[in-house]
């Protein structure tokens, strides 16, 4: 899952960026709000981790002109700005989850899954479809209730494809939630990846829909 991150406080930006890698995601970080407003203009994110004191452009303003474009992408607003009144306004101006700075870094991942789950359509914690079962918290996978083991990017395109199962997911798209800004991107990348987890779950598992991309079905073929 790929997410950006906007915040102008460079130890704190650079320690969310990290760490949100090293919990599985890739994640683009950017200094200021118009900085944030071109990301979110030219890319596709799973969720965006917001500050509100911002140069240039608040958080506040960046927030509500992702809104009056009509889009969804889930929101959770990161400030040191803790009063009440501060959350309801960013909360009214189109947050979907606001988080206290000093914070704890596993909180934050836990609310991002949370966020993206939901705005999936997939609220239960665990992902599953076609016998098998995927923990994004945890970074475990089960196939047919076997473990299986999974390298990190293997692991990232199963749940993009299992949170959007049952939609088709064109290689543009899985390459943009898999990887960062300065990722080198292999020609084949997709394929080979798609290749390794057919090999580990099941040849049939994911479908490859000529000309347009590859899916993973809700529910069983009769």
């Amino acid at each position: 899952m790929r997410l950006l991150v906007v915040e102008d406080d460079a130890l704190l930006g650079d320690a969310v960026q990290n760490g949100l890698r090293q919990a599985g995601y890739a994640a683009d970080w950017v200094r200021d709000g118009v900085a944030a407003d071109s990301a979110l203009d030219a890319e596709t994110y799973a969720a965006l981790v917001l500050d509100l004191g911002l140069p240039k452009r608040s958080g506040l303003d960046v927030l509500r002109r992702l809104r009056n474009r009509n889009d969804h992408t889930p929101v959770l607003i990161l400030t040191a700005r803790d009063a009440i009144e501060d959350r309801i306004q960013g909360l009214d101006a189109g947050a979907d989850d606001y988080l206290v700075k000093p914070f704890d870094m596993g909180e934050l991942a836990a609310r991002l899954r949370a966020l993206i789950r939901r705005a999936g359509g997939q609220p239960a914690p665990m992902l599953k479809a076609q016998g098998v079962e995927l923990d994004p918290a945890g970074h475990r996978v089960y196939y047919q209730d076997q473990p299986v083991e999974l390298s990190a990017r293997e692991f990232a395109l199963l749940h993009a494809l299992l949170l959007n199962a049952g939609r088709v997911l064109t290689r543009t798209q899985i390459e943009e939630a898999l990887y960062a800004w300065g990722e080198e991107i292999e020609s084949n990348t997709v394929e080979v990846y798609v290749h390794h987890l057919r090999r580990k779950l099941d040849a049939g598992l994911i479908e490859t829909v000529r000309g347009v991309g590859y899916l993973i079905r809700k529910a069983p073929h009769a």
